[in-house]
């Protein structure tokens, strides 16, 4: 009698499991078919539909591309010089200015940039052991134009021609403020958009107009005429 008994109870346990193991199949085939048929994936906990990608979110703190003063055209051969007869200091700009050699003609220029060159700054100053950014451009203008501008940078600013930047020509000036409110810095432009002055942190040097720096403090361009002539024509 007992042996029937604990027959018929193993019979209703495997039974038992059986019906489990089939409710636990059909659950996990139901809950796989509802996934599939949701069509949806996770991906760092964030629910995603296939073949649909999420919109991208707006960007507020973007930088706008900085403004520019001044984007010359490509850089032209305008003259019919022989580079085979180029010297080493129209090679030595053509590369500081990112210019074709053809276009450094101005071999004087070229000359007295280079004597100046890495001369120290110092605030009213006018010689070889230190200089200022108007006693520069006045004492290029005379030695390599042979015209006479007066000492500061305002006075430069008020006796020249107004112009605008895209009809800059080498020889013009190119005023800054860079103090205050009123003009305080100029220098000469070369080409392509760069121009030699004298600067408080390195002395005479040459920049480029879209510099960081010198980008929001530009004011204006001016024309010193020679005879009725724009300079270096």
């Amino acid at each position: 009698m007992m042996a029937v008994v604990a027959c018929m109870l193993l019979t209703s346990c495997k039974s038992l499991q059986r019906l489990s193991a089939r409710d636990a199949s059909a659950k996990s085939k139901t809950a796989a078919a509802n996934k599939k048929a949701r069509n949806i994936e996770f991906i760092d906990d964030i629910a995603v539909s296939t073949g649909k990608a999420p919109a991208p979110k707006s960007n507020t703190n973007a930088k706008r591309a900085p403004k520019v003063i001044y984007k010359p055209p490509t850089d032209i051969v305008l003259t019919r010089f022989n580079i085979e007869k180029a010297t080493a200091l129209q090679f030595k700009y053509a590369i500081m200015l990112d210019a074709s050699v053809e276009k450094l003609t101005d071999t004087l220029l070229l000359q007295n940039i280079d004597h100046w060159y890495g001369t120290q700054y110092c605030m009213g100053g006018s010689t070889e052991d230190c200089i200022d950014c108007s006693a520069f451009t006045q004492i290029m203008m005379r030695d390599v134009y042979k015209v006479d501008i007066p000492r500061t940078a305002r006075a430069q600013y008020d006796n020249s021609d107004r112009i605008a930047v895209e009809d800059l020509q080498e020889g013009d000036l190119v005023f800054f403020q860079t103090v205050g409110r009123d003009i305080s810095h100029v220098g000469i432009y070369l080409t392509n958009n760069k121009f030699v002055h004298a600067a408080t942190s390195n002395g005479v040097m040459v920049s480029d107009l879209n510099d960081i720096y010198w980008r929001p403090r530009f004011k204006g361009a001016g024309r010193v005429l020679k005879n009725g002539v724009a300079l270096g024509r």
